[in-house]
């Protein structure tokens, strides 16, 4: 079994790619695996600025294979170019897989480097691709894996310990841009009710701001507000809501947008400056509103160039921790994968002992005799077992356990199996009741 990646990020391509991506997110991987042989599991990561799918095939010359139907799958559901979302992805295999997943769940690939809300979206994409029954076991290790090392960066180093996100960033920016940077005299509108949204009325409250508006066009606005306080929106409300606000943030990510003349034709009687904060990745506001008289955008993009840096010295520790981590996994998946050859040879030198041991007792009988033959004949075999099985675990930690496969179906014609990939030796690394961490743009129930 090989693991590979198909990665489409903000380091490489436009968001709007990344958006156009992550529109065929919700069935690709439920149904990549029911179409193609060449897929043993799969996992995809969708975030505010990363799309990324995980895979485990069967063997090496089965990744081309999957790529491709993947690739196939995405441009059905998205209607995008195949050659489009092709040249989007980059494809990664081997240990590049582990060092990419645990550096991106650790917060050190994100445009706002050392996040914390990236960790949580990583064990979500986990806990779905498990209920829906597409979490090979191969792949659930490697998203354990990649949550461990996430929590030993936050655990032993001080990357992120200044608390920035995506949602803290755009909020500074506003307050630069603003005539007024007090945040308890402006009135704020959120549209959204998923996890931006409620990390962003934790920090409006932390700012001061204590007049808040929620509309959500799923209709979720009151229960939302209920627990995290700020005043519910319907249709009705909304445009007078707008008309009146300082800030107005998207966190939304769903199909209705605002368009900039609706929002014109809205706030043609207010005099104040309004400050629109995009953070959804399919958009919440019209691009255009930007160039509407008095109206600020901001998006992520503006996030991404404005994020300030995180210390050198952090860094190095974190990436320290990631490489380390990801080291350790692939030395215990190599060490995993002999496991079956090591079963086969065992079955095969049993079976052969067995087979003796019948011919000794239908001369012997069951007699003391007979006995004392088993005996010595099984404390030579497992004497003979040994060395192979060192030997196994030696070639695995360098990475030649092909080498080992290949010795046994040449001496003995054993035929190593893999065992089925499946979740069911695997377990599941979290508390499904965790509330959805931030940085995830689309709404949640």
């Amino acid at each position: 079994m090989v693991l590979f990646s198909l990665v489409a990020t903000h380091a490489d391509i436009d968001l709007e790619t990344v958006a156009q991506l992550s529109t065929g997110a919700s069935a690709l991987a439920t149904s990549t695996l029911a179409g193609s042989p060449a897929m043993a599991g799969a996992i995809v990561l969708s975030t505010c600025n990363r799309f990324e799918i995980y895979g485990e095939a069967p063997h090496p010359d089965d990744v081309p294979a999957a790529r491709a139907a993947l690739i196939t799958q995405l441009s059905g559901s998205t209607g995008l170019n195949e050659q489009l979302i092709a040249r989007s992805f980059s494809t990664r295999t081997g240990p590049e897989v582990s060092r990419h997943l645990f550096s991106v769940s650790s917060g050190l690939d994100s445009a706002v480097v050392g996040e914390r809300e990236i960790a949580g979206q990583v064990r979500r994409a986990l806990i779905t691709a498990q209920a829906e029954g597409t979490a090979s076991s191969g792949l659930v290790r490697l998203f354990q894996a990649a949550s461990k090392a996430a929590k030993d960066v936050g655990a032993q180093t001080a990357l992120g310990a200044r608390g920035l996100s995506v949602v803290s960033v755009a909020l500074d920016l506003a307050t630069e841009l603003s005539e007024n940077p007090g945040w308890s005299v402006k009135k704020a509108v959120v549209f959204g009710t998923g996890a931006y949204a409620g990390a962003t009325m934790s920090l409006l409250r932390e700012r001061g701001c204590t007049d808040v508006s929620v509309y959500s066009s799923s209709g979720r606005a009151a229960g939302f507000v209920a627990t995290r306080g700020g005043t519910a929106l319907d249709g009705d409300t909304l445009p007078g809501a707008v008309a009146a606000a300082d800030v107005m943030i998207g966190c939304s990510g769903s199909d209705t947008r605002v368009e900039a003349a609706e929002l014109a034709r809205v706030r043609a009687a207010s005099l104040q400056p309004l400050i629109a904060i995009d953070l959804a990745l399919t958009h919440d506001f019209d691009p255009a509103v930007g160039g509407l008289r008095g109206v600020e955008l901001l998006t992520l993009e503006s996030v991404r160039l404005a994020a300030p840096q995180e210390q050198a010295e952090s860094l190095a520790q974190a990436s320290s921790i990631v490489a380390g981590a990801a080291s350790s996994f692939e030395q215990e998946r190599d060490a995993r994968s002999v496991d079956s050859a090591i079963v086969a040879l065992r079955r095969h030198t049993m079976n052969v002992l067995d087979a003796e041991m019948e011919k000794v007792r239908a001369r012997h009988g069951c007699t003391a005799a007979a006995e004392e033959v088993e005996f010595a004949l099984r404390r030579m075999v497992k004497q003979l077992l040994h060395v192979p099985t060192v030997r196994a675990r030696e070639l695995a930690a360098n990475g030649q356990q092909e080498h080992y496969v290949a010795a046994l179906e040449a001496l003995y014609g054993i035929t190593v199996e893999q065992p089925a990939a499946n979740t069911a030796d695997a377990g599941c690394p979290v508390d499904h009741r965790e509330r959805p961490a931030a940085g995830d743009t689309r709404e949640t129930a």
